[in-house]
């Protein structure tokens, strides 16, 4: 398989990434630091998910912090990006598990290789199939990962002031609750949900297309408009009075 990205096998087996590895393939145009410190604020940990080192510079100047991270950082950290690098590069890192779970699940010793060849010469078609079915349900039944469910909130957030400053409303913070309970709960009902929290794997991609197409329900604004008809009605009084 050619290498798209430069990948790191550890001390302990596992595959990892380096930061600016990836930075670099994506052709982001903040500067890597920034970049890092920016997909570090997804809910990623230091020390779970990615590591700092210091590294040489090829100048021969000062050392430069780098970063690693783990595969399944790497495939989050690529999706947020929401572009076509992106999705080729998470992809690529699905494809270097994949391939990496293969290699750790081969026999090593004489007795290994013929066990797993009485276990392919006697299992039938039937348990593959229901066996691939199971795996797919598991991973469509996942918890979203923490990057991913940051990613929904901020999108909650942006479409909201996104709309308000668009048509221009001047609403209070209780009128600006109704539009963010609005997009919730459209959200929460489109995808069968009654919280946000309930989210699976397989619930992330409509779940980001709702929130992307979302505008507020008419129930929502009518009850924005009385809230203001009421607030105007006690300006009108207190200025009479």
């Amino acid at each position: 398989m050619n290498e798209l990205i430069k990948t790191i096998t550890r001390d302990d087996g596992t595959i990892a990434v380096s930061g600016r590895e990836l930075h670099d393939f994506l052709g982001v145009g903040k500067d890597f630091s920034n970049w890092f410190k920016d997909m570090a604020s997804y809910g990623f940990e230091e020390g779970k998910d990615f590591s700092p080192f210091s590294a040489k510079t090829p100048n021969g100047g000062r050392p430069r912090i780098e970063y690693v991270m783990t595969l399944d950082m790497a495939k989050e950290v690529a999706m947020i990006q929401r572009t076509n690098k992106g999705k080729q590069a998470r992809q690529y890192f699905i494809s270097v598990e994949k391939r990496y779970k293969q290699l750790e699940a081969l026999p090593h010793t004489p007795e290994e290789k013929l066990a797993l060849t009485m276990e392919v010469a006697n299992r039938s078609a039937e348990k593959v199939m229901k066996l691939d079915n199971r795996v797919t349900d598991l991973e469509k039944n996942a918890p979203i990962a923490p990057g991913e469910y940051s990613y929904i909130s901020r999108q909650v957030r942006n479409v909201v002031e996104s709309y308000i400053n668009t048509h221009h409303l001047r609403i209070t913070q209780k009128q600006r609750g109704l539009l963010y309970k609005d997009v919730s709960r459209g959200m929460n009902e489109y995808v069968g949900i009654k919280t946000r929290t309930q989210l699976r794997k397989r619930d992330f991609d409509r779940a980001d297309e709702f929130v992307s197409n979302w505008h507020p329900s008419t129930a929502t604004m009518m009850l924005i408009r009385e809230t203001q008809d009421d607030q105007q009605n006690v300006s009108d009084q207190l200025a009479m009075g």
